[in-house]
């Protein structure tokens, strides 16, 4: 197939990028580099051996969408990254998270009607679920329902968005990917996670406090009802993400489907720093903070309905992940700006 990838330059986009490669398909990316680099695909092509054609525009641009997809054409299908993901920045900045995601997300999906173009994988996340009343969540569990931030609300609505697609068109094949915590890098080293400014995640931010790039981890709370006390997650290595929409795209079918990808493990803010101790081969500075608000206790995935149904699941572990993302951001200690 040749596959279209909307911020395809990103973290993920670039990851799954390699995967398809090497799965026998053919990748075009559209990405207005607003929090991506060139370098990561100029990289994607260095790993692979191939040719990855890049625009550098706004997905909101349906004319620039449909020039390119027709020019490397023909497009089998679109895996739709293209988004603000910023959950602090969406509670700021709220229209402007709808206009970009709810509009990219719209415009993609009339540039793919008028380029025939009938399988989407759109790029979902668990903050759809809120605050989960049971675990593990599958996907079952509750969804759109007080979603504590605009981010989260952008990802339901487009959900919802493609299921009224899906329920028009009889042949129209739709997949959101509800991701848990993406983490670690290429095991090259080549391609990894690179956030403008300071990182919002805890793997990136522990990863620059190991590299010297800042001073200490913060561990926002740590009386927590869990084992440690620390928030828990469900992280799953990118690599593994990446297989997922791979496997997402070869068994698409018609009508309108969603999957958890994670591993279903919890691992706590503790446990990750230890795993990223061991990569490292050093203690890290940490200090206790007071919670932030809107965190949860735990939140870890049922991956059981992706194994069923796409014959995929995570194999990597958070040692795994520690030990790419170490390897990637001790060979580029500045991110894609290192070259």
């Amino acid at each position: 197939m040749r596959v279209l990838l909307t911020g395809g330059a990103g973290y993920i986009g670039a990851h799954t990028a390699v995967a398809l490669i090497e799965a026998g398909h053919d990748v075009l990316v559209v990405d207005d580099l607003s929090n991506s680099s060139a370098e990561a695909i100029a990289r994607v092509e260095r790993i692979t051996g191939a040719s990855v054609p890049l625009l550098v525009a706004d997905c909101r641009d349906e004319e620039a969408l449909v020039a390119f997809a027709a020019a490397h054409g023909p497009v089998d299908a679109v895996i739709h990254f293209a988004g603000l993901k910023a959950v602090g920045e969406s509670v700021a900045e709220p229209v402007r998270y709808y206009d970009v995601n709810v509009g990219s997300a719209l415009a993609v999906l009339r540039a793919m009607a008028r380029l025939d173009i009938r399988t989407i994988v759109f790029s979902s996340s668990a903050t759809v679920y809120g605050d989960p009343e049971v675990l593990p969540m599958t996907e079952a569990s509750p969804t759109g329902i007080d979603l504590a931030n605009p981010y989260g609300k952008t990802k339901r609505i487009i959900e919802e968005i493609l299921q009224d697609a899906a329920a028009a068109d009889p042949q129209l094949r739709a997949v959101s990917l509800r991701y848990f915590n993406p983490v670690g890098a290429h095991p090259s080293g080549s391609i990894g996670e690179d956030p403008n400014g300071v990182p919002n995640n805890l793997m990136p931010y522990v990863a620059r406090v190991a590299v010297g790039a800042l001073e200490r981890i913060g561990i926002f709370g740590d009386d927590y009802d869990t084992p440690d006390g620390t928030g828990q997650r469900d992280y799953i290595h990118v690599a593994d993400l990446a297989s997922g929409h791979v496997a997402a795209l070869e068994h698409a079918r018609a009508g309108y489907d969603v999957y958890n990808l994670g591993t279903g493990i919890p691992v706590s803010v503790r446990e990750l720093i230890a795993a990223f101790e061991r990569a490292c081969g050093r203690d890290l500075p940490a200090v206790v903070l007071p919670r932030r608000p809107g965190d949860i206790a735990a939140s870890y995935c049922d991956p059981s309905k992706a194994e069923q149904g796409l014959g995929w699941r995570a194999e990597l572990t958070i040692d795994d992940a520690c030990r790419d993302a170490w390897r990637w951001q001790s060979q580029n200690p500045q991110g894609y700006a290192t070259v």
